[in-house]
């Protein structure tokens, strides 16, 4: 068995596909792309630097598609990214070197670099933004119920040191296709949950939680020191509340 699969569920990346698999083809025996099927060049780009691309529907819950290009993963290591993700020089070597000698642990966490706004969010709960994305194939899986989840380890886990590169939102119009999504994504949830967009569900999303989100996010963890992004970024952070209890009023309106 060949070390390390890196494994990416994708829609419509073509403008940043390229860049992310450049930088762990120097690295990686396997690149599995499993592809929502785009409606640009999403898959003709993958194909051409390299990787096996499987054309699937595009789930609401995308995480359907990350498990899936888990499951299609060969080798011994796995490494789990998303398009807009980088990995730098000194993050590959570290890879490298854990995937190429025995190791006590089944999973590892990446810290995460977001970028939001023309520069990267160093506080406001941004950073260091643990994620496990590294992980030996069949002890880790997504369990595909919540957009916010990360994937489960069966064995220990441990931290890597370098930072990967998350260009999550290169405009800002991309953060709001993103937080739409989210936000109808956590309406869905809570609708198959049965929850009702009660009065006080409503006090508790229009006051109660947005203002404790934000002061925890602006002033505990210190957004206020990224200026005028971490502002922003805690605001809208913030405002995921009463938007998401908007949606789920009207799935139920609907019913």
């Amino acid at each position: 068995m060949t070390n390390l699969s890196v494994v990416l569920a994708t829609f419509n990346e073509e403008k940043n596909i390229k860049e992310c698999l450049q930088s762990v083809k120097e690295i990686a025996d396997e690149i599995i792309v499993v592809d929502g099927s785009s409606e640009d060049k999403t898959r003709e780009i993958a194909k051409a630097l390299g990787a096996k691309v499987f054309r699937v529907p595009n789930r609401l819950m995308f995480h359907k598609n990350k498990q899936l290009a888990i499951e299609k993963a060969s080798c011994k290591w796995i490494l789990q990214l998303d398009a807009d993700e980088r990995l730098t020089k000194k993050l590959r070597k570290e890879i490298s070197g854990k995937v190429n000698n025995d190791s006590s642990y089944a999973g590892f966490y990446l810290s995460r670099k977001n970028w939001f706004l023309g520069r990267f969010l160093t506080k406001g709960g941004q950073y260091p933004d643990y994620v496990i994305r590294l992980f030996l194939n069949g002890k880790g899986r997504f369990p595909t119920k919540s957009v916010h989840e990360q994937i489960k380890i069966k064995g220990r886990v441990s931290w890597l040191k370098h930072p990967l590169i998350h260009l999550t939102d290169p405009d800002f119009g991309r953060y709001l296709e993103r937080f739409n999504r989210y936000t109808s994504l956590d309406a869905n949830d809570l609708y198959k949950k049965n929850k009702k967009p009660t009065f006080w569900f409503g006090i508790q999303s229009f006051l109660i939680k947005p203002v404790h989100w934000f002061v925890l996010t602006y002033f505990r963890h210190k957004g206020f020191i990224d200026g005028f992004p971490g502002f922003v970024f805690a605001l809208f952070s913030s405002l995921r509340f009463p938007v998401t209890y908007l949606k789920l009023w009207e799935l139920n309106r609907k019913r």
